[in-house]
């Protein structure tokens, strides 16, 4: 453990060996593989738009298989020639490997908890009766797959506690299989649930059936074709999936979610559904009835079911409310009443209940705070948490009178509190040993301005020694879309980049819901641009405050994210020195043509309005490379089973930079195998990936990486 900033500063500077130093001449890639251009084109309402790289969205045929390979093979050539990938590597080993456990649960006589050890692929499911014991494992995802790349998704208890449903998937795929096991005995049930996506399981209240949601199995292409109606199932444990109940489809809206749940009384059955990423609607039907009816309509809002109480159903949602509020409706007047209103200045990211109080968790300038509640929308008081950062958990029992939960920060991995519901006292129970000392490094909340002049927050962090001359390597990330919140997240790979001198910087850029739906909608639809401003004021912010320089700024993202590095480096490549797209939606014209991406419609619009298909194009990553231009370093990473945003994304986008490339700087691309869109991924991979990752970035910046050893 280094102990005190003098000493990090002192092996930094005395013990170092620089081996970054003028380092950008010193590494040469390979000749990138020939592409063959194609002349496919295609005609949106009178505007012709090439797709010459059409051929590699098959990812089925020996052709891409064959471009795959020499691309990974250029990339690892180049990745392996820099001199300090396998020191970064070793650090960063170094640095994931503390434990890693979520707040315990109970059900029916046990405590449940999630643990890693520290460098495990997956974490593990430990259960204990006594909280200061260990206790024994439940179930070891590892045991799944020798290399650890099956995960879990989702799990679920049946009300009584006796079974534990989990959903599990293979090589970061979107498609889960859903297993059961007997607690009693801690074996599996022969029940097998497949083809489904997007869906866990919500148990009915005899515990022994529950309602999931599934799609037809495709015909062809498992991961990359377009998935259609999905469908409300019930299953009786026993049973086979061929024998299951469909519950309910909708057979004239195809490109739907649907998901069923049950009150705890067995009474009533909703079904929640969206037509896209935000915007819902909310069915329901008593159990003895036979169709069902809607309760809450779509889809302007959203609707989000707390719990269902006797005839009344408590929802978060944002009608009439852009930081959304807590309401209650009566199932058989249809009576609405607010429970917990509004707050005009902070958002109510998520609502949870036990011990028969409302647990409101706000967020004040993307920082997490909670409010406690009776269900009368009476207030308790503010829970009194020891630190600024994320808070997970508070939700609980109905007759629970203590609960757990989480907090972290970019400084602090993941610790675990007690809180007593009656005397709201917090307790530590347990906080994690790592391999740095959180002490010497600070973050801070700035907020800039905008090209249109709206402030946007941004959290800055690094080592408390550092100076603003415009020197430092720079690394910023960003996401911007969906309602998708950034709020405090540790990661091991930003302690690295901040302990060689780098600043690591996360904006909250519009798109997301960190204040509200109007937050979210000044970031969609016809305001996407909006968002890459947003972004490329936050560089211009870094630069002007002498914390970088574009020769040392690094940007990042992924999915969503991996369209705002797209958009953003082929609008301003003058701004950075590295770009790190991952997983990006680069084909704005064709992203609804695969798997489940009709449903970002909703939040983007498609090519198939003549409307949106024209500021669509304007801002589309792939349709706005041009030949003659110098682009940054840029490394483009997917995985061969993301069939969330297919890597032809990812495929078209790099071979488009790579012809058009005027500039000296690399364009890579690193195709990961046995891998998707990123939830899930094997510890291994992870460090892998970001050793890569941060060794190209060290690799193309005007800094030398020092190797610091404990």
């Amino acid at each position: 453990m280094l102990k005190n900033f003098k000493k990090v500063a002192a092996v930094a500077l005395l013990g170092a060996v620089c081996v970054g130093c003028n380092n950008m001449s010193a590494v040469k890639h390979l000749p990138y593989p020939e592409t063959k251009r194609g002349e496919v084109t295609d005609n949106y309402f009178g505007t012709v738009v090439a797709d010459p790289y059409r051929w590699l969205e098959d990812d089925n045929s020996a052709e891409t298989a064959e471009w795959v390979k020499a691309q990974n093979a250029v990339t690892e050539n180049y990745l392996a020639q820099i001199p300090f990938r396998d020191a970064i590597r070793d650090r960063l080993k170094q640095l994931f490997n503390y434990t890693k456990e979520s707040s315990p649960e109970k059900h029916g006589d046990w405590w449940y908890y999630s643990y890693n050890d520290g460098l495990q692929n997956q974490s593990v499911i430990y259960r204990t009766k006594d909280l200061k014991e260990r206790g024994e494992v439940f179930l070891d995802p590892n045991k799944l797959a020798d290399d650890g790349t099956v995960a879990l998704v989702t799990s679920s208890f049946s009300k009584d506690g006796r079974y534990f449903s989990y959903s599990a998937s293979a090589s970061g795929s979107d498609w889960v299989e859903i297993r059961v096991i007997d607690t009693e005995t801690k074996e599996h049930l022969d029940d097998r649930i497949n083809w489904v996506k997007f869906s866990g399981v919500c148990w009915a209240p005899d515990s022994k059936s529950f309602y999931y949601s599934a799609y037809d199995a495709p015909k062809e292409g498992v991961y990359s074709s377009k998935n259609e109606y999905q469908k409300v199932y019930f299953h009786k444990l026993g049973d086979k999936q061929t024998d299951d109940k469909l519950v309910y489809v909708d057979r004239k809206h195809p490109l739907r979610y649907f998901f069923g749940e049950a009150d705890s009384e067995g009474k009533w059955l909703f079904v929640s559904s969206t037509e896209g990423t935000s915007g819902s609607e909310i069915l329901f039907k008593n159990l003895k009835d036979r169709d069902f009816r809607i309760l809450l309509k779509g889809f302007k809002y959203d609707y989000e079911i707390v719990e269902c109480k006797g005839d009344e159903l408590f929802f978060r949602t944002n009608e009439d409310a852009s930081n959304y509020a807590l309401k209650k409706i009566n199932l058989k007047t249809f009576k609405q009443e607010v429970v917990i209103p509004e707050d005009k200045q902070n958002l109510l990211n998520k609502v949870g209940t036990c011990g028969g109080y409302i647990f409101a968790n706000y967020l004040e300038d993307a920082q997490s705070k909670i409010r406690q509640f009776d269900f009368d929308g009476k207030f308790v008081r503010d829970v009194e948490v020891p630190e600024i950062g994320t808070i997970s958990g508070f939700g609980g029992g109905d007759t629970d009178e203590e609960l757990y939960f989480t907090l972290t920060n970019y400084t602090s991995p993941m610790s675990s509190y007690h809180f007593d519901l009656k005397s709201g006292k917090v307790t530590l129970l347990k906080r994690p040993k790592v391999a740095f000392d959180p002490d010497l490094f600070v973050t801070k909340q700035v907020f800039f301005s905008s090209k249109d002049g709206t402030k946007v927050p941004m959290f800055i962090s690094h080592r408390k020694d550092i100076k603003l001359d415009g020197k430092n390597p720079c690394y910023l990330y960003a996401y911007g879309g969906f309602q998708i919140n950034l709020s405090p997240s540790f990661n091991p790979s930003a302690i690295m980049f901040m302990e060689q001198g780098g600043i690591h910087c996360v904006a909250n850029l519009r798109g997301g819901s960190e204040y509200g739906e109007e937050w979210h909608k000044a970031g969609m639809l016809a305001n996407k641009q909006n968002v890459f401003d947003d972004f490329i004021s936050a560089a211009e912010y870094l630069i002007r405050e002498k914390y970088t320089s574009s020769s040392k700024l690094a940007i990042a993202g992924g999915s969503n994210g991996g369209l705002l590095v797209g958009a953003c480096e082929v609008q301003r490549p003058d701004l950075y020195a590295v770009c790190l797209p991952a997983v990006g939606v680069m084909d704005m014209l064709r992203f609804h043509k695969f798997t489940i991406g009709w449903g970002w419609g909703t939040e983007y619009g498609t090519s198939d309005n003549p409307e949106q298909f024209k500021y669509i194009y304007k801002y589309s990553p792939l349709h706005n490379i041009r030949e003659g231009v110098k682009y940054p370093a840029t490394l483009v990473t997917t995985g061969d089973h993301d069939d969330r945003v297919v890597p032809a994304h990812s495929f078209k986008f790099a071979a488009t930079m790579q012809h058009c490339q005027a500039g000296n700087a690399p364009v890579l691309i690193r195709i990961d195998s046995k891998a998707g869109h990123g939830a899930g991924k094997p510890t291994s991979k992870r460090i892998d990936e970001a050793a890569d990752c941060y060794a190209f970035l060290f690799q193309n910046v005007d800094v030398p990486y020092r190797l610091i050893s404990k």
